[in-house]
């Protein structure tokens, strides 16, 4: 006699009754520990859009790549010097393929513009609607996000000519040109979703209003 096996519709209703129970739990957690609740949601959704953001990143990477743009010279604001007396600039992308030494021109700094655009806008809906639950004004919300990312993307870029070139240098010394950029990338951007992650929790929970 052979054993069979439980009907669909009992083993979804075990499902239904497991998210349930889990939805429950967590609707009892958040309304205890409010705070706690409200940074792991927080902490979830910018785990989801750094993922998002490793994706996208090394294919605009390669599209941009086969452009002329990668021998563009973008190295825009200077301010001050190196240590060996050249320009120090916000926006540091010498023309060149950067596995020949170059800083990846314009196509990188597109390439990592555009995927950090992309995740913010994300992140601002995502954040704004699950996490924090905002009622507030949604379009003064989103000019202050703007010009706290505007800000933010500024810093990141200024902090990034002092890792940058040592980083990608070393990756591709260590791993070859292929495998090398592509840890340095990851690296890279981890490194501004980590000054994003703390950055922006602070201004959510200021901007982000409950009427």
């Amino acid at each position: 006699m052979t054993e069979q096996s439980p009907p669909q519709g009992r083993t979804a209703v075990r499902a239904s009754g497991v998210a349930g129970a889990a939805t429950r739990w967590w609707h009892a957690f958040e309304t205890k520990h409010h705070g706690i609740a409200e940074f792991i949601m927080f902490f979830v959704v910018c785990n989801a859009v750094t993922v998002l953001q490793l994706i996208l990143m090394p294919v605009l990477k390669a599209v941009f790549g086969m452009t002329t743009l990668v021998d563009t010279n973008f190295q825009v604001l200077p301010v001050g010097s190196n240590v060996d007396g050249s320009p120090y600039y916000v926006f540091d992308y010498a023309a060149g393929d950067i596995a020949s030494g170059g800083g990846g021109g314009l196509a990188y700094f597109l390439a990592v513009e555009i995927v950090m655009a992309i995740a913010q806008v994300i992140n601002f809906i995502t954040q704004r609607k699950v996490t924090f639950k905002a009622t507030g004004n949604v379009w003064k919300a989103a000019a202050w996000y703007v010009l706290a990312y505007v800000v933010i993307t500024i810093g990141a870029a200024a902090l990034q000519g002092l890792y940058k070139a040592p980083l990608y240098g070393w990756c591709i010394d260590v791993m070859g040109a292929g495998a090398g950029a592509t840890v340095a990338d990851v690296v890279s951007m981890l490194i501004n979703c980590a000054i994003s992650f703390w950055v922006f929790y602070l201004i959510m929970k200021l901007i982000f209003k409950q009427r």
